[in-house]
């Protein structure tokens, strides 16, 4: 009979940063510290991995002893990164999971970043129990997005690059939270950006609940009240730790 893995490694590789911790799969929280580092500056590959073994160093899982997941800020097929946001644009159609499989000496789980915060929410958070298709969208430098229905995660959708009519820019550009720092916004200016952009997902996929991720959903009671939507909307519950545990509890599956 085969043992139930409890404990996870989980690794979240962005723009900016690297962070890791161990999670406990039963309740979905750190039972380590996170340990984070810098992203290397221009993102490349072999520098990222340095990064990466960096963090399971300090964490001190650098053997085989618990599944290892790693989260990426990319659209990902059959191990492939296909995209590259905020990373170098070697990524592009590079071999990323077998390249971090054979650098790290162990087998790995490799998903997209936002796809890995929505399990987080779906199974320890925000939308636990949460029947029908859930929403999760991340503001931040730009939208990610996770889609999963009746806790079944649908990968790579990329919903912060809906088009806007008559207009050249899609729908992150518009939207994110950059967007508001960019445009100095205030939140009620910034609320009907949001307005328009829920709308738009209500039309098109009919959802049961939207999770608003990112550093962002802290602040949830300065906007989330001021959108009028026909969907439940909610702040994330593990916000900047959403996707250690999500990328931790895909290994363990």
């Amino acid at each position: 009979m085969a043992v139930k893995t409890t404990h996870a490694v989980g690794v979240d590789i962005g723009g900016t940063g690297i962070k890791g911790g161990i999670v406990d799969l039963e309740q979905g929280t750190l039972i380590s510290d996170r340990i984070k580092v810098d992203t290397p500056a221009g993102a490349r590959p072999k520098d990222v991995l340095a990064a990466v073994k960096q963090v399971l160093e300090t964490l001190g899982v650098t053997e085989d002893k618990m599944p290892l997941g790693v989260a990426f800020p990319a659209i990902i097929k059959n191990g492939r990164t296909l995209s590259a946001a905020n990373v170098s644009n070697e990524w592009v159609g590079f071999e990323a999971e077998k390249f971090f499989e054979v650098g790290l000496g162990r087998d790995i789980h490799f998903a997209n970043d936002a796809d890995v915060a929505g399990v987080a929410e779906v199974r320890y958070g925000a939308a636990k129990g949460k029947q029908g298709l859930v929403l999760l969208t991340t503001l931040g430098t730009g939208i990610g997005t996770a889609m999963i229905h009746n806790g079944m995660l649908i990968p790579n959708s990329e919903l912060g690059h809906l088009q806007r009519a008559r207009h050249k820019k899609d729908a992150e550009a518009w939207t994110a939270y950059s967007a508001m720092e960019r445009d100095k916004l205030t939140w009620k200016k910034w609320a009907k950006r949001l307005q328009w952009y829920y709308n738009y997902l209500e039309f098109l996929f009919s959802p049961d609940l939207f999770v608003i991720g990112g550093g962002v959903s802290k602040h949830a009671d300065e906007f989330v009240p001021l959108l009028d939507l026909q969907t439940p909307i909610v702040p994330a519950v593990h916000r900047n730790n959403a996707g250690i545990i999500g990328a931790a509890a895909l290994a363990g599956d």
